[in-house]
């Protein structure tokens, strides 16, 4: 049996709690984006290009902190399912720009609403004060493990 010292439940730990919602969040986007052609692994791309289209893999990488192996095979998918687009920099010849097409941009607004129906969905109930207060919370734990080795 544990000692109370090494003893981790999974009510208890901030980390399972954080993965577990994030895992249910994801499921409750995807029911309802998926008809569109859009799964939940494309939707941090679609939201970085909505704010700022025309970026080059690098920069959506660092803007969606995910690797450049995962995004070229996620921006591989999006472009067959015809909602990004590649075009050549005119700054740089050997760059390409990724680029929402306009699909993608017809689907946008759809596909926020999704978003904003989920956040909506998992929030009810909770206060605006309280909602502020887990979203500090949420914000100090991503900066304390951005900066850590």
């Amino acid at each position: 049996m544990p000692s109370k010292s090494t003893e981790l439940t999974r009510e208890k730990s901030f980390g399972y709690q954080v993965n577990h919602l994030a895992r249910l969040l994801a499921a409750a986007l995807r029911e309802r984006i998926e008809p569109h052609g859009v799964v939940p692994g494309q939707f941090a791309q679609l939201l970085a290009l909505l704010e700022q289209d025309g970026v080059s893999q690098a920069e959506l990488c660092r803007e969606v902190q995910i690797d450049q192996s995962t995004m070229t095979h996620t921006l591989r998918r999006m472009e067959r399912d015809g909602l990004v687009s590649r075009t050549s920099d005119p700054g740089d010849q050997r760059r390409s720009l990724i680029r929402l097409t306009p699909r993608a941009h017809e689907l946008a607004p759809t596909l926020v609403g999704a978003a904003r129906e989920v956040n909506a969905l998992a929030a009810s109930g909770v206060s605006s004060a309280d909602l502020d207060t887990c979203m500090r919370v949420l914000s100090a734990a991503i900066d304390n493990l951005q900066g850590s080795p």
